[in-house]
């Protein structure tokens, strides 16, 4: 079963999330928000690389001040993360945040939620709920004696039931755990108990490297389940990265059709080209590409060759030199210096086309 197709659809600005919508991908800034041309700068830059919904941190008033003049700039999305302060959440949406993330468990007694609810729905404006496993309450940590997928999803739900006490249900679940098992657990778990959209990711995954691998394991297995509608891979570091290895996730699972796929053979010693550089020079370049197309670099004759003409376009290495391969057809052979600008000329040629 497809959960995704049966959940809620909601409204985040422009974008919309859940019913079988495309799987939107988001990142969070790590500018001050108050700073609004570095937090606009690294925004504009999220959305060139293809983030859907971007979400700020608002700790003080400054910054929901800055919710404004930050929209202004942008052209997508903006969610605004709020904990402990409710005036924060309700300043953010009066300064016209789409989306605002809250924990109902802190940000206040019930009059501070209600309030926060009221200003939501007077503007339609979607809540993200949910839990991380640090955040976890201490009544459900002893019930259940840890952290466990089904303290995560009863959790969540207990803050969904209090935002549904306010008579709202513009709702977005989010459960995340750094553990990847425990994660994965919770979302079979809670898909099979709300039609709300899923915010899915690991928390606190890591850095580049470890991070990565985690989010791509944890986040992969929850989406080919047929979970989740929205996504965030986070890791520690420019969050740019974050969106090149959502797009990944997603493009391996057949879930975004948009960029350039490269595959690159691994090297053995029958490889008489240089690779490994060529094949990261490849990646670069093709990220901004518009058209949706398999690119391979591959290092030999064994596999070169045949693994070429199962992509669009690729080279195929040879001693020194290599063949540029087009739908199956052999159009040249260059020198190993110029594969580079070869292969560049055609995917210009097919861009014009």
């Amino acid at each position: 079963m497809t959960y995704r197709d049966h959940t809620k659809q909601i409204r985040i600005g422009s974008r919309v999330i859940g019913g079988g919508a495309p799987v939107a991908i988001q990142s969070m800034t790590n500018t001050p928000t108050g700073d609004v041309d570095a937090t606009v700068a690294q925004i504009l830059r999220l959305e060139e690389a293809g983030c859907d919904i971007v979400r700020c941190t608002v700790p003080d008033e400054d910054a929901a001040r800055a919710i404004r003049g930050i929209k202004e700039r942008i052209h997508i999305p903006l969610v605004a993360d709020i904990h402990f302060d409710y005036r924060m959440a309700i300043l953010a949406m009066e300064n016209g945040a789409d989306k605002i993330r809250i924990n109902p468990g802190n940000i206040g007694g019930e009059e501070k939620i209600r309030a926060v609810v009221a200003c939501a729905k007077s503007g339609n404006i979607p809540i993200r709920v949910g839990v991380n496993s640090g955040s976890l309450e201490k009544p459900l940590l002893e019930k259940y004696g840890g952290v466990t997928p089904e303290a995560l999803v009863e959790s969540a739900l207990d803050k969904v039931q209090i935002v549904e006490a306010c008579g709202y249900d513009n709702i977005v679940i989010s459960i995340k755990s750094s553990d990847v098992r425990t994660c994965i657990r919770a979302h079979e778990l809670i898909a099979e108990k709300t039609r709300y959209p899923l915010h899915v990711g690991i928390t606190e995954a890591g850095t580049l490297y470890s991070g990565n691998i985690k989010s791509a394991i944890g986040i992969g297995a929850i989406l080919y389940r047929g979970i989740g509608d929205t996504i965030r891979v986070s890791l520690t570091g420019d969050p740019v990265q974050e969106i090149r290895s959502a797009k990944q996730i997603l493009r391996d699972l057949g879930l975004y059709e948009e960029g350039i796929e490269v595959v690159s053979c691994p090297t053995c010693g029958r490889t008489k080209i240089d690779m490994i550089d060529l094949a990261s020079r490849v990646e670069t370049m093709v990220q901004n590409y518009p058209m949706h197309l398999k690119v391979a670099v591959m290092g030999c004759a064994v596999n070169g060759p045949g693994e070429a003409k199962e992509a669009d376009i690729g080279i195929a290495g040879g001693d020194g030199e290599g063949l540029i391969i087009k739908k199956g057809k052999i159009l040249r052979k260059v020198r190993e210096e110029d594969l580079l600008a070869a292969l560049k000329e055609e995917l210009d040629n097919w861009t014009n086309e």
